[in-house]
């Protein structure tokens, strides 16, 4: 049983990511297609309660964000693992304008995001962190989290 956290600001690949690495063992869950917290919250609930693995991929970008989805976590005895994805703002606005439709986020949306961006750790109760960028031929590199990050 396990719960993943993406961690980062709008298209900064969390999504591609877990196409790549995920889409054959996890669940996603994302409130870009669940619209509601509710939604959200009856996944989340059957996920823990079946015992199944998932994906959060949303920005999750303050501990507090984090925190709803840890304390369940704990309490189910699930493993928890976050992947803090490299947030740097020029680069995702450059991914983010090559978006369509309303996968767009208007400029100040990503901006905001950035701005309440807190790094993970450790203390937040996970119990593997890592971190993650997208490389120019659009591999990801992942490495195992280290505090100087």
């Amino acid at each position: 049983m396990q719960i993943i956290i993406f961690i980062g600001i709008q298209a900064s690949g969390k999504t591609s990511f877990y196409q790549d690495r995920f889409f054959n063992t996890h669940v996603r869950i994302s409130l870009d297609l669940l619209k509601t917290r509710h939604r959200e919250q009856e996944f989340l609930d059957a996920c823990f309660r079946t015992g199944q693995r998932f994906v959060v991929d949303n920005t999750n970008p303050t501990i507090e964000d984090r925190k709803r989805y840890i304390e369940p976590a704990k309490v189910a005895a699930f493993e928890i693992v976050g992947y803090y994805f490299e947030s740097k703002i020029k680069t995702a606005v450059e991914r983010n304008d090559k978006r369509e439709g309303k996968q767009r986020i208007p400029v100040k949306g990503v901006l905001n995001t950035y701005h309440n961006l807190q790094i993970p750790s450790y203390d937040e109760g996970f119990d593997k962190l890592f971190f993650v960028r997208i490389l120019p031929d659009k591999v990801f590199n992942v490495e195992e989290w280290k505090d100087e990050i």
